[in-house]
């Protein structure tokens, strides 16, 4: 049915442009026999494209077909970003055109050319300017929003707000509420290998590293939903470099931004290279609440301790409890009596005995706590 509807389209066109094409040889007097009216000039011409355009109806519709469908598959393959700001730099290109055109015409000779020649090169520097300059051109619009509903004027995104995700905190996930609190401000960028690198661990055969890419993907669509948290999606590589902490190291670099992660080593690899870091971790043992020696609270001791007569428990946001003489209440919830709080490299562990048990000399309490930290 379309076929046939494109099919006839085509050859009402052929038949246009021969109609027109007669009319112009009738004015000129090209009539091959004299004394033949125009409109006979008029049928013979268009007659005759029209049939020439139903003939090669089936090769134009098949090119067409074709360049559709390239230009489909390539577009499939550019990111979304290419596209938008590609379009927004044609369309700003065309607009400057057509407010020069009226001056361009103007000109002697030239002036109804010039117009057209200044759409085609505005045309492509508005596009070309719009691919390169994508994640500046999406990132004022997604800002105009938030830039009305609010009274800073401000809020643009300033390079020192860019904060750069790295895999292992969006997988942990505490990111997302940490955005909605409003604790930090900027741009949250997520790199384009870190997606993909999600993606592989989403997709891997071992079904907890799957859960973990999958709680990621998760994490990242929460947080781009939010009006409140502004997200986007870097997609520039460095393909020079094969370790994905390195580009993210670079890519902080060159947006002269943060990087937010948990990993370790990744800190101190950013820190070296003169990266600001934002640890959650270290976040998350800066707000824990502050205990005191001598102060109750009730624990469930879980495990065995290191040393002997130990028992171990853990407070709601993960902390370390070794409560000495609690192994004989292991499985139990009891009632314990802070001695000692340390901090290490790791975290933070505090030191207690049952409220009720005996007291230690205070050379064994200590002996117990460098044990237990050894």
């Amino acid at each position: 049915m379309l076929y046939n509807i494109a099919r006839g389209f085509i050859t009402l066109i052929a038949l246009g442009i021969g109609t027109t094409a007669g009319y112009y040889l009738s004015n000129l007097g090209l009539a091959v026999v004299e004394n033949v009216e125009s409109y006979y000039v008029l049928g013979v011409v268009g007659g005759a494209f029209a049939l020439i355009g139903f003939i090669i109806a089936p090769w134009v519709i098949a090119k067409v077909t074709k360049l559709v469908g390239w230009a489909e598959a390539k577009l499939q393959k550019t990111p979304t970003q290419d596209i938008v700001g590609g379009a927004i730099g044609l369309i700003l290109g065309l607009i400057i055109a057509v407010l020069l055109s009226p001056s361009f015409s103007r000109i002697p000779l030239i002036g109804d050319y010039l117009p057209i020649i200044s759409s085609l090169i505005l045309g492509y520097l508005g596009l070309s300017l719009g691919v390169n300059k994508k994640e500046e051109i999406i990132s004022f619009f997604t800002l105009l929003p938030k830039l009305a509903s609010r009274e800073k004027a401000s809020r643009g995104t300033k390079k020192d707000n860019y904060k750069v995700l790295d895999t292992s905190v969006i997988i942990d996930g505490r990111i997302a509420d940490i955005c909605k609190t409003g604790f930090l401000e900027g741009v949250m960028i997520i790199p384009g290998f870190v997606l993909e690198e999600l993606r592989h661990i989403a997709d891997s055969s071992d079904l907890l590293k799957r859960n973990r890419g999958r709680r990621g993907l998760d994490i990242l669509n929460v947080m781009r939903k939010d009006p409140d948290i502004i997200v986007q999606i870097y997609e520039k590589d460095y393909d020079d470099i094969q370790e994905v902490d390195s580009k993210l190291v670079r890519l902080a670099q060159d947006m002269e931004g943060q990087v937010i992660t948990n990993d370790y080593n990744l800190n101190k690899v950013a820190e070296l290279q003169g990266v600001q870091v934002l640890n959650i971790n270290e976040l998350a043992n800066a707000v824990k609440p502050v205990v005191l020696p001598g102060e109750q609270m009730v624990v469930q001791v879980i495990k065995d301790g290191k040393e002997q007569g130990q028992g171990v428990g853990y407070l709601d946001d993960g902390t370390m409890i070794v409560v000495d003489g609690g192994r004989k209440h292991i499985g139990q919830t009891i009632e314990v009596l802070v001695t000692s709080v340390l901090q290490t490299a790791a975290g933070r562990m505090i030191f207690a005995k049952p409220k009720n048990g005996d007291k230690k000399s205070s050379s064994n309490q200590l002996d117990d706590e460098v044990n237990a930290i050894g």
